[in-house]
């Protein structure tokens, strides 16, 4: 098992125990203690755990998201799929709102070569786009949020409620029939709805597993989005409910 992979299981245990034993870790992966001493530095360097004296305990709280840099390496495969799919739902010459998180991230890298008109909602994607020859990119003011880089805060919101675009590409934490979309930090609710309300099309953009976990702050229902572009994973029950309430889902 590669490292990202092994990491991913071992954040997934720590969504379900509080305590991790490096014992424990390195025989259900089948490698050495000193591989799982490794992967528990590296997210204690991150602020996921604390280490401990045989194991580590987790720093996240209920309901938190774990940081940027631990999202960026989960589904990364997933993640490349959908973004080429809604990539290829936009036309050229559209204004696109961009939300932040890992999967708009990736989203920013595939339309890289778009003539677009793109207000994204993290430094990251600002950064990828800032040297694409045909991206229009505007940037809306606000707070940074340490850590994710994404833009909150009333200047931002504002900013996006001055604005119409054709599309907003948006992220979440969480998504389901019975909670619609979620997500966990709370300052990002406003914002996300301000693009919601601003934007003529609704794409949420998401890795199957956040059809699994409810955050949470509630951004809207299900009928508020036009278009989900997840992976083929996603449950079957799921894809029923969304197609019942005239989303469009597109598995890719």
């Amino acid at each position: 098992m590669e490292s990202n992979d092994r990491i991913r299981e071992i954040m997934s245990a720590l969504r379900v125990t509080d305590v991790v034993s490096v014992a424990e870790l390195a025989a259900a992966h089948a490698v050495s203690e000193m591989t799982i001493r490794r992967d528990l530095d590296e997210l204690a360097q991150q602020g996921v755990v604390r280490r401990v004296r045989g194991g580590a305990v987790s720093l996240l709280l209920r309901g938190e998201e774990p940081p940027f840099a631990v999202r960026e390496r989960e589904a990364l495969e997933s993640k490349r799929r959908i973004a080429a799919e809604v990539a290829a739902l936009l036309a050229d010459g559209e204004a696109v709102l961009l939300d932040s998180g890992t999967t708009c991230l990736e989203i920013a890298r595939a339309i890289r070569d778009r003539r677009l008109t793109v207000l994204p909602l993290c430094l990251q994607s600002a950064a990828e786009l800032s040297t694409a020859p045909r991206i229009r990119l505007v940037l809306p003011g606000g707070e940074v949020r340490p850590g994710e880089l994404n833009l909150t805060g009333t200047l931002t919101e504002n900013a996006i409620r001055s604005l119409r675009f054709d599309t907003a590409i948006i992220g979440c934490c969480g998504l389901s029939a019975e909670h619609g979309l979620t997500a966990h930090d709370l300052s990002d609710l406003a914002v996300k709805q301000a693009a919601i309300s601003s934007a003529r099309r609704v794409i949420a953009a998401t890795d199957s597993g956040k059809f699994t976990r409810t955050a949470f702050g509630a951004v809207c229902p299900l009928d508020r989005l036009d278009t989900v572009v997840t992976d083929t994973a996603l449950p079957p029950g799921e894809h029923e409910a969304m197609t019942a309430a005239g989303v469009t889902v597109r598995t890719v």
